[in-house]
């Protein structure tokens, strides 16, 4: 292992960052009394900078902090991986048994905004410290956080760990490799802007034919709908951002062309074609990414594909189920919380009636006459019928015996 530190000073705890040179290949490093940020390759194949952060006590101090680390984010642009103890939280409900400081919660979000980090959100448990004392502080000013690369190339999910002899929590942040299953089928509006998705779906659905009740054959019919979506997908609609990338790429070629040589008709009627195939690419792009992370388009400025893509990766972390606690018992494999959900679930919807009730007797009608008084009159099903034709103009009644009355 190799390693790199700042010793403690006083009470101040000091910083100790430890790696594998077999993983992780260091290339640059900068450090001071309140961080070590290294810069470097992981696997050959990522490269990215990590901060080890330890802000001070005063707020003061630690708005001096956030702006020197704003410098650096120009001077080591990779994908940033900051995380530490910031003594410092973004809203109020990260703390308990605190007065306000709305002026630091302020300026520390600022600070995350011009780095553009987000923050994860932390599973397992809601605050990362503890004053351990009997009128008990609580608060979350440890997090890690991460550039927008670091969420498209990775699943990671961040875990608060037990709190022993520190007043601190340990936070782990690892890669998810659970299985939870097939995906559920989710229907792309993009879809509807290809010229053969109406017919194509029109003419799946007529030509399915599957046996059993009205339910049933529905839910086959949708069932099989569903497959065949999944493969025109492949093959028809295709790889939307590498089709726009290749038209992209071909307009530009002619476009460079023009430069050097008028062009040929085939090539100007072909440059017309790429770029109505560009803008409705991109408009597919616009509509996919837009549905993936349920953020209003038209409130977002201009088409920023990366800022969405992170937001949909953001809201998928923000509402998977990562572990539950069922009287008392904790689930965190993905098999136990799809069974404990489906038993809540199911309890929720099962009837306690052993026999449901039926209706039936004499039906009876009830008039009130010219003083309001209630009468209750029974009548045959013969005598119905004759009041009903004459209600309607000694019409005959309808196929179900009843026009209006």
């Amino acid at each position: 292992m190799e390693y790199m530190s700042v010793d403690s000073e006083g009470s101040a705890r000091g910083l100790l960052c430890i790696w594998d040179p077999e993983i992780f290949k260091l290339n640059g490093y900068c450090s001071n009394r309140r961080f070590i940020l290294f810069s470097g390759t992981f696997l050959n194949s990522f490269d990215y900078v990590l901060l080890n952060v330890y802000a001070p006590n005063d707020a003061s101090i630690r708005n001096i902090l956030w702006e020197i680390l704003v410098k650096l984010k120009s001077i080591f642009p990779n994908p940033w991986c900051m995380g530490g103890d910031f003594n410092e939280i973004r809203n109020n409900g990260e703390r308990i048994g605190f007065s306000r400081r709305d002026k630091g919660m302020k300026e520390f979000n600022e600070f995350i905004n011009k780095c553009e980090l987000t923050d994860l959100p932390m599973l397992g448990r809601k605050y990362t410290w503890c004053n351990a004392q009997e009128n008990e502080k609580w608060s979350r000013i440890d997090r890690i956080m991460l550039s927008p690369e670091w969420l498209i190339s990775f699943k990671l999910k961040l875990w608060g760990l037990p709190r022993l002899l520190s007043d601190h929590c340990p936070l782990l942040i690892r890669k998810d490799e659970r299985d939870w299953g097939p995906k559920p089928f989710k229907f792309i509006n993009a879809w509807t802007l290809h010229p053969n998705f109406p017919s194509f779906v029109e003419n799946t659905w007529k030509e399915t034919t599957v046996r059993g009740g009205p339910g049933q054959a529905l839910l086959q019919k949708l069932k099989l709908l569903k497959l065949a979506l999944k493969k025109w997908n492949s093959e028809v609609f295709g790889n939307i951002s590498t089709n726009l990338k290749a038209a992209e790429v071909e307009s530009h070629d002619l476009d460079i062309s023009v430069e050097e040589r008028p062009l040929l008709a085939s090539e100007r009627d072909r440059r017309r074609v790429l770029q109505n195939e560009i803008w409705k690419l991109s408009k597919m792009m616009k509509w996919m990414w837009q549905q993936k992370s349920r953020v209003n388009w038209t409130l977002n400025g201009d088409k920023n594909t990366r800022f969405f893509h992170v937001m949909a990766s953001c809201k998928q972390n923000r509402n998977i189920i990562n572990i539950i606690s069922v009287n008392g018992v904790i689930h965190k494999e993905p098999d136990t919380i799809k069974q404990e959900a489906l038993l809540h679930f199911k309890k929720q919807f099962t009837e306690d009636w052993a026999n449901r009730p039926s209706l039936g007797g004499v039906f009876k009608l009830v008039q009130v006459n010219h003083h309001f008084q209630e009468l209750e009159i029974e009548f045959s099903e013969a005598e119905i019928k004759a009041a009903i034709k004459e209600c309607n103009g000694n019409k005959a009644p309808g196929p179900d015996g009843f026009n209006l009355l």
